[in-house]
């Protein structure tokens, strides 16, 4: 295990992870907060379909970032977001089609659309808005993901939509040049006259944005990742499952986050104290032998963990 204040300053983009349940939204709030309180502009978003980013600040989040504190901006994902890059993808296959002859009805186009040609439409949804923000006016962008599984679909997304987008690219270029070759037949050079190249459509957009992210998400000068766990047996069994993930994916972890960890620190000689503080400090023994990284521990908090007062002492242990 390597000392926390040894490494380097995080980079413009800080994604926390981990098992369900474990705290990485109080987390990824209070690290933007602390961000914030140092006068970085800062903006933490919720990639998670179950929203609680909300609840951590105890304010209404929405799909546009809302202000919490000074410098501190924050945002839900809204799921229809990847839905509508999706049907604006299909839209322009479909109007390619319809250039070169194919008559396709709005109730073809929406078949099309409920066919569910690109995956993962949360996921589209969450890499739309780090598309969006990290290349922002924001000093620093924060992620709340969601549970592994879907961080893991997420960051395998810009891959897997690479292949799919090359696809419909391809397709969307076989269509434009047959029906140039058959309204050339008819009009000859006519046929050119004030065709509709549609640079910059959807499809390139879209490709083009999910391959920026994919760089960014690997670019250890800007982005690093945080996982989230418990000092139980579960959440470190899936934190290494994660970070070997990460690994083999080409993200570098900066830490692990260990939260809610007990400390006795008025130390108490009660039955429940005692098994409570040894079998944390085992667990924590565990993590070190476990992973070759940066730990920070963050405590176990006394009533509610929402509510800036309590977010504020949790950033305190991630610096």
């Amino acid at each position: 295990m390597t000392d926390p204040t040894t490494t380097t300053e995080t980079g413009d983009v800080v994604l926390y992870g981990g098992k369900g349940g474990v705290g990485k939204t109080t987390c990824a709030a209070a690290h933007a907060l602390a961000s914030a309180r140092d006068g970085r502009e800062t903006l933490v978003v919720s990639t998670d379909p179950a929203h609680s980013l909300g609840d951590a600040f105890e304010r209404d989040l929405g799909g546009d970032p809302v202000e919490v504190v000074d410098d501190l901006f924050a945002v839900e994902v809204d799921p229809d977001t990847g839905q509508n890059a999706y049907r604006r993808v299909v839209e322009t296959l479909v109007g390619e089609f319809r250039d070169a002859g194919l008559r396709l009805s709005e109730e073809d186009l929406e078949r099309l659309f409920e066919a569910g040609l690109i995956p993962g439409g949360d996921e589209v949804a969450a890499l739309e808005y780090v598309a969006r923000y990290a290349n922002s006016d924001y000093d620093h962008v924060v992620l709340d993901t969601a549970p592994t599984g879907h961080t893991l679909r997420l960051l395998d997304l810009p891959d897997v939509l690479a292949e799919t987008l090359g696809v419909a690219g391809d397709v969307q270029r076989r269509v434009r040049s047959a029906g140039r070759a058959a309204k050339s037949m008819v009009l000859g050079p006519a046929a050119y006259w004030g065709s509709n190249d549609r640079d910059g459509d959807e499809v390139a957009s879209l490709q083009g944005r999910v391959a920026e992210v994919g760089t960014l998400l690997r670019d250890p000068a800007r982005t690093s990742f945080r996982v989230v766990l418990t000092p139980e047996r579960m959440a470190i069994a899936e934190a290494e499952r994660l970070v070997a993930r990460l690994s083999e994916s080409g993200i570098g972890v900066d830490s692990l986050v260990v939260n809610r960890v007990f400390e006795n620190a008025e130390g108490c000689s009660c039955v429940r104290c005692r098994r409570d503080a040894e079998r944390h400090a085992t667990r924590l023994a565990e993590v070190d032998d476990a992973f070759d990284l940066p730990v920070r521990q963050v405590p176990e908090l006394e009533g509610e963990s929402q509510g800036l007062a309590a977010l504020e002492r949790v950033g305190a242990s991630l610096d």
